[in-house]
């Protein structure tokens, strides 16, 4: 068990490991419209294509996703860190600013992401807090856009190769 010196220093070089920024969405079966930001998130398998994507357990959404047939990952873009705050906010409407519409699979998504991953759920699995949604990628977009990068808790862009 680490202590509470050791808690702060995991999260601390855990800030400065850089992660995409994804806001992940769903439906519930009475057609509620569901929503967080993550910044765990990452390929899994190639064959077949799977993807994870970690949700706190303590997350009002939690049950909505863990209960879920399927999700969509949105790969924020660099000029959307805005939509990546209000997803990851509490407590209002995160749908009310109407850049979500239902895309793939009738699951809101985002237009404009720099990518889109339509997942089938293929399994829900412990992670201490977190739950780990693993999903089996239905399908995918691209677009060419700069993501948008969680690092030093701070939204980036990725530096660019010369």
């Amino acid at each position: 068990m680490l202590t509470s010196a050791e808690c702060s220093t995991f999260v601390d070089a855990m800030a400065a490991v850089p992660g995409p920024v994804a806001v992940v969405t769903t439906v519930d079966p009475s057609g509620g419209r569901w929503g967080f930001t993550a910044s765990a998130f990452c390929s899994l398998s190639l064959d077949p294509p799977l993807v994870l994507v970690c949700l706190a357990k303590s997350a009002g959404c939690h049950r909505a996703f863990t209960g879920s047939d399927a999700f969509l990952v949105n790969v924020l873009a660099d000029d959307q860190a805005d939509i990546a705050r209000r997803f990851g906010g509490h407590g209002r409407d995160k749908f009310a600013a109407g850049d979500m519409t239902p895309i793939e699979l009738g699951i809101p998504g985002l237009p404009s992401a720099a990518s889109r991953l339509v997942c089938v759920t293929h399994s829900v699995l412990d992670g201490g807090d977190h739950s780990i949604l693993v999903g089996r990628v239905h399908a995918a977009s691209v677009q060419e856009r700069t993501p948008l990068v969680y690092c030093n808790r701070r939204f980036t862009s990725p530096a660019r190769s010369h």
